[in-house]
């Protein structure tokens, strides 16, 4: 218990600090490879706590790492700093209010989740020099969850090859260890190019790309009857050829979505979308250019991690949220509908509770659930090296992913506590990994297991790079 409380004690030692840092992330929300802010932010607070600090990781200029300690194993704690388009949100209230139209908010908590990993990534740096103990702890900042797979760009570029054991958590409304599936996921643009013409007068002289998008939305969605119940079909329109009824679109471009329980399954149905994409374009003699923009796998367990993981929640309890963190939380549920309270609970395998705005207890290992299944990067790191996750609670029971909501409990003291409370699962997580070398090595060699029956293949083809983009001008 001792060991526990040291590292514990060393989380609470820095906690100030980088409370400070999520609420200024939380105050410049960046979306995918456009955080240069928020990845400046977390590569001062690295130097500034002392660690030796690598950046543009895999060639990503918002990536970085931080590395403390020597020799020994290498333990890698993941953290994520972007945010989401369209969820700009005033913090501290209860009722949608932008503080920007149309603004970027972090709608996900990733303020949160990239901050408690650089706290735990301290905790241990301290430890591992008070203890002599031979091992190095890495903090990875990492960009583009949502959506750009930075993670699985930084796996194909050797950023974890020489790591042990990673861990990661995530901002949530329940306090348990992962052990969800997640889909594999590519994301692809299909370019259609047909021929302009006036739409009254000449019409048979065009050849219409905004049709040809339009029947590929067609025929995926007749396809949707013949794919597994677990695989997901989404798309949008990101240029439909301009305004005006009275001209024939000659350019179009759609962005699909497509997902599947294992690498396999998505690998496989990707080709199934490129044949209607096809299709569509030999049906209105147009061409169709399809290119990836990212990709990751599925999650890959380790029960080794996870019952590990498990220890530690266990003996740490749930989040000490107090009744002004509850009273505030049942304003946000006010704005939430039954059914949404209701799948917080259903995800994890409980029973709604009357009057329990916040989660203040751990749920059980393996409790069972209705799947409720996304996509991360941090599923490739999973391929790569043994890798746990953590849920904690930060907001209030039924606050639905990717939400207002969720922009505004991001600086709110139970956030805070749900942030330094996953700090020191992941520190002990960790701590514990470095100093028993029988249990690293059984969960390395599940790992090794799983791979012999199932290789990883990066779902990233070599040719495709990440989406980067440019550095925004100084204002002036």
């Amino acid at each position: 218990m001792r060991n526990s409380e040291i590292i514990w004690d060393k989380v609470e030692n820095h906690r100030d600090d980088l409370i400070g840092l999520s609420d200024r992330v939380w105050g410049m929300p960046e979306t995918l490879y456009a955080e240069y802010r928020s990845c400046a932010e977390h590569t001062e607070m690295l130097r500034q706590k002392g660690f030796r600090v690598t950046e543009a990781v895999a060639g990503i200029p918002t990536a970085v790492m931080g590395e403390a300690g020597e020799g020994g194993p290498v333990i890698a704690v993941l953290g994520e700093y972007d945010a989401l388009p369209g969820l700009s949100q005033e913090a501290n209230i209860a009722e949608p209010r932008p503080v920007e139209a149309g603004g970027n908010g972090h709608g996900c908590g990733h303020n949160l989740l990239g901050s408690a990993s650089l706290l735990a990534a301290c905790a241990l740096k301290d430890w591992l020099a008070e203890t002599g103990t031979p091992g190095r702890v890495r903090y990875y900042g990492c960009p583009a969850e949502e959506g750009g797979a930075a993670k699985a760009f930084m796996v194909r570029d050797g950023a974890f090859d020489d790591v042990d054991a990673a861990i990661t958590w995530h901002p949530a409304t329940m306090t348990r260890v992962d052990t969800e599936d997640s889909l594999a996921n590519t994301r692809m643009d299909f370019v259609f190019t047909g021929r302009a013409s006036h739409a009254a007068a000449t019409p048979h002289l065009g050849r219409s790309a905004l049709d040809a998008a339009e029947i590929m939305s067609v025929g995926v969605n007749y396809l949707r009857e013949h794919v597994p119940s677990d695989s997901r079909i989404h798309y949008a329109y990101l240029d439909v050829g301009g305004t005006a009824p009275n001209v024939v679109q000659a350019r179009a471009k759609v962005r699909y979505s497509i997902r599947s329980l294992t690498l396999s399954g998505m690998l496989a149905l990707n080709e199934r979308v490129k044949k209607v994409a096809r299709g569509a374009a030999m049906m209105t003699e147009t061409e169709v250019d399809i290119s990836i923009m990212s990709a990751v796998s599925n999650m890959l367990p380790n029960a080794t991690m996870e019952a590990t993981m498990q220890s530690v929640l266990d003996q740490l309890g749930g989040v000490p949220f107090d009744e002004a963190d509850r009273e505030y939380a049942r304003r946000i549920q006010a704005t939430l509908s039954e059914e949404d309270i209701r799948a917080s609970y259903a995800s994890v395998g409980l029973k709604p509770v009357k009057d329990e705005p916040l989660c203040g207890y751990v749920v059980p290992l393996r409790n069972g659930g209705e799947k409720m299944l996304g996509s991360t990067d941090v599923a490739d790191v999973t391929w790569k090296v043994p890798t746990v996750q953590c849920w904690v609670a930060t907001h209030a029971i039924g606050t639905p992913g990717h939400s207002w909501q969720i922009t505004a409990q991001g600086k709110a003291p139970a956030a805070h506590k749900g942030m330094v409370h996953a700090a020191k699962i992941m520190a002990q997580t960790a701590q514990t990994l470095m100093a028993d070398e029988t249990l690293l090595a059984r969960a390395k060699r599940e790992h090794r297991e799983t791979l012999a029956e199932t290789p990883y293949v990066c779902p990233i083809p070599d040719d495709v790079m990440p989406p980067l983009q440019p550095r925004p001008m100084a204002a002036e």
